[in-house]
């Protein structure tokens, strides 16, 4: 009799924790998700041109996404490259905000979104502020994209309807380790600004250290040196150089 009660509990122990550890498995993805993150870069280097000529950045950032796939978030570094350019503009911040929809089907994943550059300051020719609409799919650890400026790009004169494609791969090597790979290619549009359109690319590492990641890659492009050479400390912004940043996502 005792054995057959043991027996019957063990039985009725079996049955319940399956369906507890289902239960556990099943458990619907939050509706709301917010992150932040910290960046300590040796550079800020931005498609392959750097954006604080050959000093370090500081960065950071704060999202929102929903469980439908709709996300916003806005991102912030120091630049240099503006009031380098000219003594008269008074500028040291980008300040970018966007908003979007993705999602995923099995391998496959798609993102589609627009991106506001801001550059608060004063003492612009041209306007910097640059909107762009950017369309993404992904497979595995492949992804595509194409960004169109909706505004001039960046300052150029005449710009609008420049574009930037983007293919870039995340290659997961063994655990927290990663190896990456992208190349790019601007299309600076306008007469005036025809020598500006360049490919750059980039080889790197990454290694998750239980939130923190230090990343390590070698950037270069083909850019024109008449395009993108600093005036204030006379370097070529679009010339190969190593870039170490450290990346901690709260």
């Amino acid at each position: 009799m005792r054995k057959t009660v043991i027996a019957s509990a063990l039985i009725a122990a079996g049955a319940v924790l399956p369906t507890l550890a289902v239960a556990d498995e099943a458990a619907p993805a939050p509706e709301h998700t917010y992150t932040s993150n910290v960046t300590v870069a040796s550079e800020y280097i931005y498609r392959g041109i750097g954006q604080t000529n050959r000093k370090p950045a500081i960065q950071g950032g704060f999202d929102y996404a929903h469980s439908s796939g709709l996300y916003l978030g806005t991102w912030g570094s120091n630049v240099s490259w503006l009031a380098d350019s000219d003594p008269k503009i008074s500028s040291s911040l980008e300040w970018d905000f966007y908003g979007g929809y993705k999602n995923t089907i099995g391998d496959f994943g798609y993102d589609v979104g627009l991106l506001q550059y801001f550059y608060p300051g004063s003492g612009y020719g041209n306007n910097p502020n640059t909107l762009e609409g950017y369309v993404a799919g992904s497979w595995t650890f492949l992804t595509l994209k194409y960004s169109h400026a909706f505004s001039d790009l960046f300052g150029w004169v005449g710009s609008k309807n420049s574009g930037y494609l983007d293919l870039s791969a995340t290659y997961e090597v063994v655990p927290t380790v990663n190896l990456v790979a992208h190349v790019g290619r601007q299309k600076v549009s306008g007469s005036t600004s025809g020598g500006a359109s360049y490919t750059d690319w980039k080889v790197g590492v990454t290694k998750d250290f239980s939130g923190t990641v230090v990343g390590l890659s070698y950037i270069d492009t083909n850019a024109s040196e008449a395009w993108y050479t600093n005036p204030t400390s006379n370097k070529d912004m679009g010339k190969g150089r190593v870039l170490l940043s450290v990346t901690r996502t709260f």
